[in-house]
């Protein structure tokens, strides 16, 4: 009985430890570092999204290394990540980046981008009506 609450304890302390870092980004190499953004960004509320993976995509953009980028980006947490993706923004605003010079701040730059994906989902193709009216599933 000993053994078995002892095992029991064991197994509830690793399980916690193994989902403490949920809400950071996963860098062992760069593609568990873009599944775990992905995961990450689906579970963040809408308008804290597009922040994100801006945010995300900044930093990758800037940071040629890969070892170097995955060193900066793992163990974020989607706050600490916007707060880079916000420093690299400024840095190259000033530094006359030239696709950031139509953005007055941040702000104005990710409220474009959210117009942009709003308006990138409503001219998503919808199903026509007649496709549904010839189903191939039949009523038997």
């Amino acid at each position: 009985m000993r053994i078995l609450s002892t095992v029991f304890i064991v197994a509830i302390s690793a399980s916690l430890v193994a989902c403490t870092s949920g809400n950071e980004i996963n860098s062992r190499s760069l593609k568990t570092a873009n599944k775990s953004v992905n995961m990450i960004k689906n579970r963040l509320p809408t308008e804290q999204r597009i922040e994100f993976e801006v945010s995300y995509w900044t930093l990758r953009d800037s940071i040629k290394s890969k070892d170097k980028f995955l060193d900066t980006v793992g163990g974020k947490t989607p706050e600490e990540l916007i707060v880079l993706g916000k420093e690299i923004f400024q840095s190259r605003k000033a530094a006359g980046f030239k696709n950031y010079e139509q953005y007055s701040s941040w702000d104005q730059m990710i409220t474009k981008f959210t117009q942009d994906r709003i308006n990138q989902d409503k001219h998503k193709k919808r199903p026509d009506a007649r496709d549904q009216a010839n189903s191939v599933i039949y009523n038997l």
